[in-house]
């Protein structure tokens, strides 16, 4: 950052650092971007890193003795250990580079879940699960014919841990859950549901999308034996996302893929696997992503995230007491002081693609859909909501004006 944000947090000081919201997305229209669920924005930081490596360094990290790929791959395993002090990590060993959350879960399915689990065998996970931790469990239940059970949403958005402790009792080899919801924003007991599961001699995945980005994420506070989470939603690039797992557990386990980085030697009748976090990582990676995902580190440790936290939940219950003003208004899961950043929301019975599509014409970017949580909105009989969702770079008057464009909506539909 070009200076020192202050805590408590100053949004209009962060937005400066943001080129993007300085844009018009019409004439005479500026944007409101309240998508930061799906991706946020990047700092100038993240983007400079990012060029700087393509313009100074550009060349394949690990086995170069030149410059340039040594200077590379020092600032590609920097960024590694950076990652690993924002979580709390041991070891810069239990941090592995994957594409994404999704890629990250299905990593520990493929190697993990396929080494460990069999005929049988119980996996608890919950109604509010993206799509990136249902359907990698579903693809493996129907090969190796595990069970797959589902803790309960109740009506007010929050897990029923009374079934959940029924679950337990029937002996899971894996209890895999998110953090924080997508759609509902529900803030979800991990480190009671994770030492719960730990009482029981379960493993347990932690999908940390939502959370990582939005307040401290601690994996040794929290006993968790995998985390997974995404860069871009983080402020930083697409294309790179962490997994983080117990080094005895990594250890233990196979590797994903094939090829490249994650040999120590090959023979035609076989191969011997590399070392931890290496192990897992085949073939070139997203180097400057990895770059750019250090600086976005860098950048939400310079703003605090204890900070981000407390901003955020403010500008939560604020945007709550405004949207549920509005006559048929109805915003899904639980009050502010249970949830993060997320209201997704019903309009009358107005379909939320309309209410999206002229929300736009007021320069105001939501999203519209079932966000990649197909069953939670079935189990709530919703086609669809609309979801607005905040950041670090949201303001309140950017909250009124979503207000203001949803009242409009009112007056197109009558």
């Amino acid at each position: 950052m070009s200076a020192n944000v202050q805590n408590p947090l100053d949004p209009f000081r962060v937005r400066e650092d943001f080129p993007i919201l300085a844009r018009e997305v019409h004439p005479g229209v500026p944007l409101v971007y309240l998508d930061s669920a799906a991706t946020s924005q990047k700092p100038a930081r993240v983007l400079d890193a990012m060029n700087a490596y393509y313009t100074l360094q550009n060349a394949n990290i690990h086995r170069g003795v030149h410059t340039l790929a040594e200077e590379a791959t020092a600032s590609y395993e920097s960024a590694r250990e950076r990652v690993a002090h924002f979580i709390g990590a041991a070891s810069a060993k239990e941090i592995i580079y994957t594409r994404n959350t999704t890629e990250s879960i299905n990593l520990v399915a493929q190697s993990w879940g396929r080494a460990n689990l069999k005929a049988g065998d119980l996996v608890i996970l919950t109604e509010m699960e993206h799509h990136s931790n249902l359907v990698p469990w579903q693809m493996l239940a129907a090969q190796l014919n595990f069970r797959l059970a589902f803790i309960p949403v109740t009506s007010d958005g929050l897990l029923d841990l009374t079934v959940y402790q029924d679950l337990l009792a029937q002996g899971p080899k894996l209890v895999s859950f998110m953090h924080m919801s997508n759609v509902l924003g529900t803030i979800n007991p991990a480190r009671e549901m994770i030492a719960a599961a730990h009482a029981v001699g379960a493993v347990t995945l932690l999908d940390g999308a939502q959370s990582v980005p939005h307040f401290p994420v601690n994996v040794q506070d929290l006993d968790a034996d995998f985390l997974a989470f995404s860069s871009h939603k983080m402020c930083g690039p697409t294309g790179i996302g962490i997994l983080y797992g117990k080094e005895k557990l990594l250890e233990a386990m196979p590797p994903f893929l094939g090829g490249g980085d994650m040999i120590k030697r090959v023979r035609l009748t076989g191969f011997t696997a590399n070392d931890l976090p290496h192990k897992f990582e085949a073939g070139t990676p997203a180097i400057a992503e990895a770059i750019g995902l250090g600086a976005a580190v860098d950048y939400l440790q310079a703003v605090g995230m204890d900070a981000v936290a407390a901003y955020e939940h403010a500008l939560t219950e604020y945007a709550l007491e405004r949207l549920e003003e509005i006559p048929g208004v109805w915003v899904f899961g639980p009050s502010a002081e249970k949830k993060g950043g997320v209201a997704a929301f019903m309009l009358d019975d107005i379909h939320p693609h309309d209410i999206a599509a002229i929300l736009d014409k007021h320069g105001v970017a939501v999203r519209a859909g079932h966000h990649c949580a197909m069953p939670l909105h079935e189990k709530f009989d919703l086609p669809a909501t609309a979801r607005a969702s905040f950041y670090i770079y949201n303001t309140r008057d950017e909250v009124d004006k979503l207000v203001h464009a949803i009242y409009d909506v009112k007056k197109v539909f009558g």
